[in-house]
């Protein structure tokens, strides 16, 4: 790594799981530490603002992190610890736990593809002012990817329950760093895919309610701009899209402005996908990487 490790003013405003080690250990544990700070504070100060724009920040921040494993893993000492303890069960657990981010970093991508697909079809149908009952479509893909999100957050959970050994304090500092530092990269990005899948599943999901029933309330309730509040912008495209089901596609200032947020959602939904794939390819990068080693 040749860039300097970054300083944060408003480190203190918030918890970081920082590895707390002696100033004399490796450089890049310092600066691994501040990227890990700024995924965190990035995270903290857009939880309550969530949406596809910041999630691409988000995956931004992330490849620092990834940055500083690959030149980790580059190190001697990294490669002298994976071939001397190559029988512990940590390094087990730790190939195990980047495959199992490869499967849900995949997952997710497949989600962002399905949806995009999804939006340009429904852009099809209204451009070519057809029978708005073909945006039922789109309804069914949407509680299809529901459940798989579902089906996902709960490996996602047993994932992170997981029972890992503890790392003995009779080893080397820079060795508990190396292991500390794969875990914690392992944890937020496991973090990240986690609100990815939440955000995509929609209110009704997180609160419990069916497919369809918060969207049909938002569509007759009066407190309209109080439900609104509640929305991600996958609910109000939801919405918008109820309004025009069984209806015929002829309001034309209706349909425009729903084109428009169709075509918004569908263009960050691009970007994001991209992101995903290079966080995939980033993923298999480090797996290799330490599968390499253990093979030396």
């Amino acid at each position: 790594m040749t860039s300097s490790p970054m300083r944060l003013r408003s480190k203190t405003r918030f918890h970081a799981r920082s590895i707390s080690l002696p100033s004399r250990s490796h450089p890049l544990i310092s600066q691994f530490n501040d990227y890990l700070s700024r995924v965190e504070f990035d995270s903290e100060v857009t939880s309550s603002s969530t949406n596809l724009s910041s999630m691409s920040n988000k995956l931004s921040s992330l490849e620092n992190l990834y940055d500083c494993v690959d030149a980790l893993l580059q190190l001697t000492h990294t490669r002298q610890v994976f071939a001397q303890e190559s029988h512990e069960k940590w390094v087990d657990q730790t190939l195990e736990g980047y495959l199992r981010l490869l499967d849900a970093c995949n997952t997710t991508k497949q989600l962002f593809s399905q949806t995009k697909e999804d939006l340009q079809e429904i852009l099809s149908v209204l451009r070519r002012r057809r029978e708005a009952d073909n945006i039922c479509i789109y309804s069914i893909s949407r509680t299809k990817a529901k459940k798989m999100i579902q089906k996902s957050l709960k490996e996602m959970n047993c994932s992170r329950n997981i029972k890992r050994t503890v790392v003995e304090s009779e080893k080397d500092h820079e060795t508990i760093a190396i292991i500390s530092m794969l875990r914690e990269v392992e944890s937020v990005t496991l973090d990240l895919l986690e609100s990815f899948l939440s955000y995509v599943a929609g209110t009704n999901v997180q609160s419990g309610q069916s497919s369809w029933c918060l969207v049909s309330r938002l569509m007759h309730s009066r407190r309209v701009s109080h439900d609104e509040k509640t929305l991600n912008e996958f609910d109000k495209v939801d919405a918008a899209l109820l309004s025009l089901a069984g209806t015929k596609c002829t309001n034309t200032g209706r349909i425009e402005n729903v084109q428009n947020e169709l075509r918004e959602m569908e263009s960050r939904i691009r970007v994001l996908e991209e992101g995903l794939e290079c966080l995939f390819k980033r993923l298999i990068r480090t797996r290799v990487s330490l599968l390499n080693m253990l093979s030396h």
